[in-house]
């Protein structure tokens, strides 16, 4: 057998990344089932933080809220993402194209910290003329969905420059009109990205410190919040057990959405396989 120096390499060194970036989460995922009160001890397995957190209502009503807030952000993320791809992909030119470009891609370059401060004065000026919006889970969502829509544009715009545009051609030919070109071709071509989006932006919320501490007001504090607020004061194996479910919940989000994708793969390409057998 013969030895390939290169590829042994390249192997070790994509294991070290892969050691370097998922053990810190693996270590956490197994102290959170440490028995003893302190995280630089080990007391054996037990399940007594999953039952404190049970009766923890702070830490619970920050999970649900920062659910809440991941979903409502993604789901808005994407359709505007979505329609800011389609303008700029669509429309080579038009008035102001330069400086809307530039706009929307504005959150991904810019400091979070300049982000929510710039948000912050925003909202505050608003509230001293009309009297709203209190800062709040709407302030947050507000927030988030300005970062996430920067990042589910770029997501959607890619796949729509690798999409041919004969295949829209084709159906305007066959008597299909704008609208329905949108939904019976274009939007099922995109559908793998529009899905990406949504868990992209979903999990930028999810886990999102910055914006929710300038936007948040009182009674909406956030899951972050809460876990940055008391690893300021000492590790505590309650942080670790929240921390463990959120992997969880992304992990199973993520599976989830690949096997969807993988199947709706495989369900199109049969499709276009049994079309060209058919001609």
């Amino acid at each position: 057998m013969k030895f390939n120096l290169g590829r042994m390499t390249s192997r070790f060194w994509m294991g070290a990344v892969f050691l370097f970036l998922y053990l810190p989460i693996l270590t956490l995922v197994v102290l959170s089932f440490n028995a003893s009160p302190m995280v630089t001890s080990w007391g054996g397995w037990s399940l007594r933080w999953y039952e404190a957190l049970a009766a923890d209502t702070e830490i619970l009503g920050g999970f649900f809220l920062s659910l809440q807030i991941a979903f409502l952000t993604a789901c808005s993320s994407v359709v505007l993402g979505l329609l800011a791809a389609l303008s700029m992909h669509r429309f080579k030119r038009f008035p102001g194209r330069t400086l809307f470009t530039g706009m929307v891609n504005s959150p991904l370059v810019m400091p979070e910290v300049i982000i929510g401060l710039s948000l912050l004065l925003m909202l505050v000026s608003v509230q001293r003329m009309f009297g709203f919006p209190e800062r709040g889970m709407g302030t947050i969502w507000l927030g988030h969905t300005l970062l996430g829509m920067a990042y589910a544009t770029v997501v959607v715009q890619s796949r729509l420059q690798e999409m041919s545009p004969q295949l829209e051609e084709a159906a305007q030919d066959l008597g299909c009109r704008p609208l329905q070109v949108f939904f019976l071709v274009t939007l099922p071509l995109i559908s793998q990205a529009i899905g990406s989006a949504w868990l992209l932006t979903f999990t930028l919320s999810l886990d999102d410190v910055v914006l929710s501490a300038f936007l948040s007001g009182p009674g909406s504090t956030t899951m972050p919040i809460v876990i940055f607020s008391r690893a300021r004061l000492g590790l505590s194996p309650s942080v670790n057990t929240v921390a463990t479910l959120t992997v969880a919940v992304v992990s199973i989000g993520v599976l989830a959405a690949s096997v969807l994708i993988a199947r709706a793969e495989r369900r199109r390409a049969q499709e276009m396989a049994a079309a060209y057998r058919a001609v």
